[in-house]
């Protein structure tokens, strides 16, 4: 069966479908390592040509000076047309992507969808401050009549954004840099990850769809070579990257010589506290659902699990059971709940951190293999690590697989800090019958969110974004579109 969007092969550059020079790069499932297409390849000089459609559009076209309304139209039309395509994007990402049909709907797909919808909402508010008006001596005429003055604060585009995306989420991560960048004014080259090419040229297709002006959008593919082009070109003012932290750190340097604005979204390694009141049963099923999503390829995953010693043995028992139990297979069956790593590389790697935390002395309560019945496809089994010290290997590094680490503690004050020992600050969750006091513990966890008792689900007006290494900037939120524009004052007499 055809998978939807795998039919293309160009890339989409000034507001036409372009050749790649190279020849086509096959495309996995990672549940079945098959082929689903063949995808184009681009390279610096592709990537060349995105950069200068997207200068030209932004210099010359019109699309920074259409309104704020004007420009929302465009993007409730590829709102509309995304969503009619819902179930065909969801298809491509459970064969691209290899994730579970219940995450991939709720997650991958609507999720965002409603986000950015959201976004458009509030685009239209408009933000412009007007300056009091103040009455000033002339400083050309000190004696004279004193000048009546005011001005505005007016936010305008930043100019060309150059947005990088990674692999795991990436129709989400790819609609998050299209519709704000997009809603600001400026123009974009987009370059998703290599494995997940395809969810990225979809919205080519759409930009035809909707008559997009011609290089408002462009998308290329490409390796290190056409991301590190978009980080260091002069022409290039703003670089939107959501992945790990490492290429996080070659963008940054890359880009410094040009002083181009960064917005990182990184990785994570976020703790959830399980005090001693919490209702246990329901945590550890929360804890064991949240790490198999995506098969823990997250950022923004619980992963280290701080347990009250008083209830730690109940909680990893539960814990354990119900990582049993859970269903591992392709996810082109709709009753799995975990699907595969999205490459052998990625299984090589959660490997290798399971044997460290062997090596180091944890307890390997469940899992640390693949699962027996799945010959093909880049499985893992769910893994839950007890008696983890946080200075180990698996406590510290983002794995990005489904491996949990369970370190028990005695005082809030304990959890406290080993929650925040951590390079990382992305995410972070409290479970406890005492709301005031789970409240106060989450106001002292250095992270960029937190959850009280699983949270409600998804805001669409909570920013996203994380502390320390794991990132800069925040996207969704209510100043989302901030992220992408900059302050202009203007300042004029009043009264003449």
């Amino acid at each position: 069966m055809s998978i939807p969007f795998t039919h293309l092969d160009k890339l989409y550059i000034d507001g036409a479908w372009v050749a790649a020079d190279g020849p086509r790069e096959p495309v996995l499932n990672p549940a079945t390592e098959e082929v689903i297409g063949h995808a184009p390849v681009g390279d610096v000089q592709s990537a060349d040509a995105a950069i200068a459609a997207a200068r030209q559009a932004f210099d010359n076209g019109p699309w920074p000076w259409l309104s704020m309304a004007e420009r929302a139209g465009y993007l409730r039309r590829m709102h509309a047309a995304l969503v009619a395509k819902r179930e065909q994007i969801a298809a491509l990402i459970i064969a691209e992507v290899g994730c579970s049909q219940g995450v991939t709907y709720a997650m991958q797909v609507d999720m965002p969808l409603g986000h950015v919808l959201t976004a458009i909402e509030q685009s239209t508010q408009g933000d412009s401050q007007q300056i009091p008006v103040h009455s000033n001596p002339n400083p050309f005429n000190p004696g004279g009549p004193l000048i009546l003055g005011s001005g505005t604060v007016e936010r305008e585009a930043i100019g060309v954004v150059a947005g990088i995306t990674g692999y795991n989420f990436p129709f989400l991560l790819n609609l998050a840099k299209v519709f704000p960048a997009l809603l600001a004014g400026n123009t974009l080259v987009l370059k998703p990850s290599p494995f997940t090419p395809y969810s990225a040229l979809l919205f080519g297709e759409i930009a035809e769809e909707i008559g997009l002006p011609k290089g408002v959008l462009n998308i290329v593919t490409g390796g290190v070579d056409v991301g590190s082009l978009l980080s260091s070109d002069p022409r290039v003012d703003m670089v939107s990257f959501t992945g790990s932290e490492t290429v996080g750190i070659s963008i940054m340097s890359q880009a410094a010589p040009t002083l181009k604005r960064v917005h990182l979204e990184l990785g994570g390694k976020s703790a959830l506290i399980v005090r001693a009141d919490a209702d246990v049963q329901g945590t550890a099923l929360g804890a064991i659902a949240g790490l198999a999503v995506n098969a823990g390829q997250g950022c923004a995953l619980l992963t280290r699990f701080l347990v009250h010693n008083s209830i730690r043995e109940q909680f990893v028992q539960i814990a354990a059971a119900v990582a049993g139990q859970w269903k591992v297979g392709n996810p082109a069956d709709p009753s799995v709940l975990m699907g595969p790593l999205i490459r052998e590389s990625q299984r090589c790697k959660v490997e290798h951190f399971i044997a460290s935390g062997r090596d180091a002395g944890a307890t390997l309560v469940c899992g640390g293999g693949r699962p027996a019945h799945l010959k093909q496809g880049f499985f893992s089994d769910l893994t839950l690590f007890d008696n983890v010290r946080n200075d180990m290997a698996i406590a510290q590094e983002e794995i990005f697989g489904p491996v949990g680490v369970v370190i028990g503690y005695d005082t809030d004050d304990e959890a406290i800090a080993i929650a925040n020992d951590s390079r990382f600050g992305l995410n972070g969750a409290v479970a406890s019958a005492d709301a005031a006091t789970a409240y106060a513990l989450a106001r002292r966890i250095r992270a960029g969110s937190v959850y009280l008792n699983g949270g409600s689900g998804g805001l669409p007006y909570a920013p996203i974004g994380g502390f320390k290494r794991s990132g800069i900037g925040r996207e969704f939120g209510p100043n989302w579109l901030k992220e992408f524009t900059q302050e202009k004052s203007i300042i004029y007499p009043v009264g003449r």
